[in-house]
């Protein structure tokens, strides 16, 4: 007897879960659902185990097939450089640390120019949690008989450029599979320290579209 094969089933993620309620809160602003729809299809949201459960909810809207059509495409790598014009010459935050130790972790929003400076200390710039209003980011990085660590989300893409003169300089190259993710940029210069950039594992960037929908008025 010949028994298909079924497809496995797979638990849904918090993610996913935010993923679809997106989804829906974006079809009920455009009028494709009503309010009473908009309530029901959010109740099984957040009842649901796995995403075979999740894709009913959102099978009728556009922007599900929008997603799928991104799924079935590979994403092209994010550029090796910034964008011109997009992130300033001049830093919005400075971190140094002389002597010291300096920090950037939790919640907070990610400038989209960063300096870090650890001369005889450490820098440390964690961005698993952080807010990313934009979609490209750069922290320069100076240590000078000291170090800075940056930790990103596994979910982004991360680039490097830089130089380590009796130090280390060492940035892993990292592709988002969303072409719409940011895309950190790190440039940096190292004597007698250590610059390290890698990501966090465990950690993804969540509701990343609608807080840059909002951010940039939409």
């Amino acid at each position: 007897m010949d028994l298909q094969k079924q497809p496995p089933v797979l638990r849904a993620s918090d993610a996913d879960r935010d993923r679809t309620a997106d989804i829906l809160r974006d079809a009920l602003a455009e009028g494709r659902l009503t309010a009473e729809e908009h309530s029901e299809r959010i109740d099984g949201v957040y009842r649901a185990k796995t995403t075979a459960e999740l894709e009913p909810l959102i099978s009728d809207l556009p922007a599900a097939h929008d997603q799928a059509a991104l799924r079935g495409r590979a994403p092209e790598p994010a550029p090796a450089r910034p964008s011109p014009g997009v992130v300033p010459p001049v830093a919005d935050e400075n971190l140094v640390a002389v002597l010291s130790g300096s920090a950037r972790r939790g919640r907070w929003r990610v400038a989209r120019r960063t300096h870090a400076y650890a001369i005889f200390g450490s820098v440390e710039i964690d961005l698993s949690e952080a807010l990313f209003e934009q979609r490209q980011v750069v922290i320069k990085a100076v240590a000078i008989f000291g170090s800075v660590e940056i930790r990103v989300p596994e979910n982004v893409s991360l680039r490097g450029r830089g130089t380590g003169v009796l130090g280390s300089f060492e940035v892993d190259t990292l592709d988002s599979p969303d072409q719409d993710a940011p895309v950190v940029y790190v440039d940096g210069f190292a004597v007698l320290g250590s610059i390290e950039a890698r990501p966090k594992r465990g950690k993804l960037v969540r509701d990343l579209h609608r807080r840059m929908r909002k951010h940039l008025g939409h």
